[in-house]
Formats: C-alpha cells, structure tokens, sequence
C-alpha cells in the first residue's frame, strides 16, 4: 500500500536518509525538523503514519503526541529514540505512541512496522475504504492494483498515488496544490509543469482505448475524475 508519511526528526543527515530510503520504497515522505513545525504539519496534513524523534527542539516528541491526541489527531506514531529501556518505551506508549523503536536500528524494520501501522489503520472501523471504485475502474490499496473493465493497468507508483488520490476524491476538484502536498513532497515547487505531465500519462494508461473518459482537466482549477464530462471541462 502507497502511504504517506511525516518524519519529525532533527538531526538532519538521519531524516534525509528515512525521507529518501522511504521513497525509494515508493512512499511520499515529508519531513520536519523541530516538534512545533512537525505538529502544525501532523495536525493540518493527511498522513498515514508520523514518524518521530523523541527528542526534539521546541516540543520534544512526546508532548507533541499527547498535544495531537487531545486534539483528536488519531493518525498511528512511530517513536524513534536512544532511550531505548523499558520505562522509556512504556512512557512513549502511554503518551499515546503506537509504536517504539530504538536507535541504532535498519530501515528494513522501520519500514515494516511501519507498514504493519498503515494496515492496522486501514482495517480498522470507519477507515478509509481499501478499494475505489468510479464505473468500471477499480484501485485496490491494498494489493497496489488497478483494472478498468478487469483489464490490469500498470502504473508507477508516483502514477498510482496520483490516481489514488484522485479517485478517493472523486466528483470533486482536486487543484494542483492539493496534489502537490498530497502525492508529492510537501515543498515541492508549484511551478513546475510535473503534475500536468504525470496526469496526461496516467489519462494515458486510464482513458486510452476506452469509450468513456474518467479523468477531466477542470480549467483553471485543477483535475476531476467522474463519469462524464460537464461544461468547463477538457
């Protein structure tokens, strides 16, 4: 499953390395180095899973949980650190974390744990539903699969969070600034044309060969995906 995720850690070298190992695995990763930035972040942004440094400048870690959790910001907390006994894990989950990590530790372990919070919380009750359905296209994701009219469509996985994101918004106008910091990196630029390119190839990949179009280009606001095209539509 694509997931996107907040890294709240300070020390720099470390973060960049989770951000870009993370998006190698074909994830979107955004990072914050101080706790307030990574709270503002946490409680405005859509994030399957926040990563974060107990130790942090401004608001450590754990305060920045307990401050999410009262504000009813359920999304699932990873807790990295070098206090790594057991009243220093105890103390992390009681502050409302999910899960504790000690430092030194391999990303390949990092990535499944935090994985295994992404599926805790997409079958838990009232989550977001795990397979999206507009006529007869279908993304499931779960298994990272997309068919339209069961025919199997391969996408990349920047293609699938894009259709994704799409799809769970369906009927509606996604602008380019919400896809910028929903499937791309949270600063990426916005004057770049990469949105534009990526979504003629994935109407590409969709749309091509089909009687009827599901991807529509709002002008002058953004993208819509729907069955039917209405006025003001490309």
């Amino acid at each position: 499953m694509s997931m996107r995720i907040l890294i709240i850690e300070d020390d720099r070298e470390a973060a960049s390395y989770i951000v870009k190992a993370f998006r190698e695995a074909g994830h979107v990763a955004d990072h914050a180095d101080d706790g307030l930035d990574g709270y503002a972040m946490a409680e405005a942004g859509d994030y399957d899973v926040l990563v974060v440094d107990r130790m942090l400048p401004k608001l450590d870690g754990l305060s920045l949980i307990r401050s999410l959790r009262e504000q009813k910001v359920e999304t699932p907390v990873l807790i990295l650190s070098a206090l790594g006994q057991v009243d220093d894990r105890v103390k992390g989950l009681r502050a409302g974390g999910d899960d504790y990590l000690p430092k030194p530790y391999a990303f390949s372990e990092l990535l499944a744990r935090v994985e295994v919070l992404a599926r805790r919380r997409a079958s838990a009750p009232n989550a977001e539903p795990t397979v999206y359905r507009i006529a007869d296209l279908e993304l499931d994701r779960l298994s990272h699969r997309v068919t339209r009219s069961g025919q199997e469509i391969i996408l990349q996985p920047r293609e699938f969070r894009l259709l994704e994101y799409l799809m769970k918004n369906a009927n509606q106008v996604v602008t380019r600034t919400m896809l910028l910091e929903h499937v791309w990196d949270y600063h990426f630029d916005p004057q770049t044309n990469v949105i534009d390119v990526h979504v003629s190839r994935l109407r590409a990949k969709i749309d091509k060969g089909f009687d009827k179009p599901l991807i529509h280009t709002i002008r002058g606001a953004g993208y819509m995906v729907r069955v039917g095209a209405q006025g003001g539509e490309e």
